[in-house]
């Protein structure tokens, strides 16, 4: 289903002009080389744009559509009017003279062949360019000299004529390349396993650029590299072992590379690169797909339309309401079909990480009640919803080196929001790790415990269900609840009486507390005799400290001596909901 998808999205954008028709393809491309009438180098035209990423300015190519270019292999193949340095111009920082010459013969040949027909003054300037140009005096050429070393750093160049345009442009070196193109093609003919057609079959597949740790030339998402891979009568025949016909080869890579290249189609997600699209050529489906899943407030550079934002928060409030996902909103239809793809770099080859495809509606619900389930009492300044990447960052140690997230992890997390099954164990266990290590609860911590509670006890009919409340639920008697509340009552009364304290009770008692609460809480409440004497607010906390006790009942039913994960995080859960109800009382007596 992945290659049919992407052919018909392919076939979705080709009818809206907006992708490379058969025999070209986008490439990015440094500098052009202005050459004149007479095949005289004339310049070096840097085509690079200035782009702001985060605090600084980076120069990035220019994206053209340019004839279709092979698939670099360890032998020498040249491209079409879109090649290196050491292809166009014979020159390379590569230490084989021999092999650049032998690569500009390559390239020359390849020239000769395609424009030998053309009649325009483009064709007989690249002709008399390549008949003229000696690579071993070019690397003395005063024109080049400014830009050599980047010129030779395998950057992708393209002709200009002086004057005039750029050569691949020109319509009837189009019409050149067009029939070559057509010409060289010597396939085997059968049934393509994509469209259900007899067609040329592709020995090769196009390469994928642009995944996230693939190689800068590309990768491969279907490819067989030993015969041993091979079905039986097709050695050495690689593509016909799982027949895609030539047009389905290209269409499907086109549309891959096509998402890849466009950031609002594309987010990276620890080493996985997702791709999404809907089966409609209109942008709201990715707009409101890509702010969906990484909502940030700070940031423009996911959507341009920033009504996205607001359109989603208002689609999330409907949904949250009980309206029907039909009759969300007019600037969309929930039932287009909208396909998500993970894919992962490994080696010369992409891994496909997951394939999720459903109606864009039921997408946006899914992830809509997965901001409802993160939902929690946070701070003002704090953004509605939490980004997918800043949710898996609470996973991982601030003082680690390496920031990345688990792939394995961050890939299950977001297959678990999209298709609404129950959140990976592995992600509630590496928060809880997180806050024993840190002895610190954030709201993005306890709202990804409430979630993954939430998720576990849907449809159960259990007391724990009480307590995974958005913010403080003062009358449950959940026994870890009242736990955690009566931990955050006794570090206030710690903190009233010793004001500007930098270490408290949490720093020393919170993981067995947490865990073995029997163990810890007899010290705690004899130490808060001490600090409730010498508060201001001391008969305040004492009131608190006995209602709370008085739920906990303890003479009938003592401190129990250990608590389960799921406790240690409706513990975490009490905790949080206290210091927040404490915070917001302090607040409104200060105003």
């Amino acid at each position: 289903m992945i290659l049919q998808s992407l052919v018909e999205y392919y076939e979705i954008l080709a009818k809206a002009n907006g992708i490379s028709k058969p025999g070209y393809c986008k490439a990015n491309v440094s500098y052009a080389v202005s050459i004149t009438a007479g095949g005289k180098l004339a310049g070096i035209i840097p085509l690079k744009n200035p782009v702001q990423r985060g605090n600084k300015m980076v120069e990035i190519p220019q994206s053209f559509e340019v004839p279709e270019q092979v698939k670099k292999t360890v032998g020498i193949t040249s491209n079409f009017l879109c090649e290196n340095s050491g292809y166009m111009l014979g020159i390379d920082n590569k230490g084989k003279p021999e092999r650049s010459r032998e690569c500009f013969e390559a390239f020359k040949e390849l020239h000769r062949e395609v424009l030998m027909g053309a009649d325009c003054d483009e064709a007989r300037a690249v002709l008399a360019f390549l008949e003229q140009w000696d690579p071993q005096q070019g690397q003395k050429n005063p024109v080049l000299a400014e830009y050599l070393d980047a010129l030779t750093s395998g950057a992708n160049l393209v002709f200009m004529l002086e004057g005039s345009g750029y050569i691949h442009e020109n319509g009837a070196i189009k019409k050149a390349w067009e029939k070559y193109y057509q010409q060289s093609r010597d396939a085997v003919v059968m049934q393509c396993l994509v469209t259900g057609e007899r067609l040329p079959i592709a020995r090769l597949h196009p390469s994928v650029k642009g995944v996230k740790g693939a190689q800068s030339m590309g990768a491969s998402l279907v490819s067989f590299n030993a015969n041993a891979y091979e079905s039986h009568g097709r050695d050495d025949q690689q593509g016909l072992n799982a027949p895609v016909s030539e047009y389905a080869a290209f269409a499907y890579t086109t549309t891959l590379n096509y998402l890849l290249a466009d950031s609002k189609h594309r987010q990276t997600l620890g080493d996985t690169t997702v791709v999404f699209w809907a089966q409609s050529a209109k942008s709201i489906y990715r707009d409101l797909f890509a702010y969906a899943l990484n909502p940030d407030t700070n940031s423009t550079e996911k959507t341009d339309d920033k009504g996205a934002a607001s359109l989603i928060g208002n689609v999330f409030n409907k949904i949250a309401s009980g309206m029907p996902v039909a009759e969300l909103n007019d600037a969309f239809n929930p039932s287009t079909a909208f396909y998500i793809l993970g894919l992962s770099p490994n080696a010369a080859r992409l891994a496909v990480r997951f394939f999720i495809q459903d109606t864009f509606g039921n997408f946006i619900e899914r992830i809509a009640r997965h901001y409802k389930d993160m939902e929690i009492n946070r701070a003002p300044t704090e953004q509605p919803y939490l980004p997918l990447w800043q949710m898996m960052q609470e996973t991982v140690s601030p003082k680690s080196k390496d920031k990345a997230s688990s792939p394995l992890l961050s890939g299950s997390v977001l297959r678990s929001i999209l298709t609404g099954s129950p959140y990976p164990a592995a992600l509630y266990g590496s928060v809880i790790v997180r806050i024993r290590a840190e002895k610190a609860i954030n709201s993005a911590k306890a709202g990804i415990i409430k979630a993954y509670l939430t998720k576990k006890y849907s449809g159960n009919n259990t007391k724990d269900k009480e307590v995974l409340t958005v913010s403080l639920n003062a009358q449950s008697e959940n026994r870890a609840y009242v736990l955690g509340r009566l931990f955050s009552v006794l570090e206030k009364a710690q903190q009233d009486a010793n004001p500007g304290i930098n270490t408290t009770i949490k720093d020393r008692y919170f993981t067995s507390a947490c865990a073995t609460p029997a163990s810890v809480f007899p010290v705690l409440l004899r130490l808060s005799n001490h600090h409730i004497s010498k508060s201001d607010f001391g008969k305040s906390i004492d009131n608190k400290i006995r209602d709370l006790m008085d739920k906990l009942d303890v003479d009938e039913k003592p401190f129990p001596a250990h608590l389960t994960l799921d406790e240690q995080g409706v513990f975490i859960l009490g905790y949080y909901h206290q210091k927040q109800a404490n915070y917001e009382k302090t607040n409104k007596e200060g105003q």
